[in-house]
């Protein structure tokens, strides 16, 4: 089980099972959001549980996509596609140890000019 929360704790998440491998998404959205790039790990919606759901809000990006925060605080804690089986949870939401490291970089077509990816990983133009 992995246990994670927003900034100020409002929202609390708990994952049954072992988190898969995470990706970094360099798409101008996340990076518009987060302010960098985000990375994030897919889960099974079943094996997610959420408390305080009353704080999170949800901020509808595209016309398939929606990205979950903390109302309270602005912790960017989810992203998720319409009739996906899977919701993508914030990597820096979790408590450590995480088990994990990061697999690849998604969307560096988008990446910003101000950084480069240096880490020897895969990088997926889209």
């Amino acid at each position: 089980m992995h246990k994670g929360s927003c900034l100020c704790g409002a929202v609390r998440i708990r994952v049954e099972g072992e988190l898969g491998p995470p990706d970094a998404c360099h798409c101008s959205q996340c990076r518009r959001q987060s302010g960098h790039y985000w990375a994030s790990t897919d889960v099974a919606k079943t094996a997610v549980t959420i408390e305080g759901e009353d704080n999170l809000t949800w901020y509808r990006s595209s016309e398939k996509v929606r990205r979950g925060f903390c109302a309270t605080c602005g912790s960017i804690l989810f992203w998720g596609a319409d009739g996906r089986e899977k919701i993508a949870i914030a990597m820096g939401a979790f408590d450590a140890p995480t088990g994990t490291h990061l697999e690849k970089h998604i969307f560096v077509a988008d990446k910003g000019d101000y950084y480069d990816i240096a880490d020897g990983l895969p990088q997926n133009r889209q």
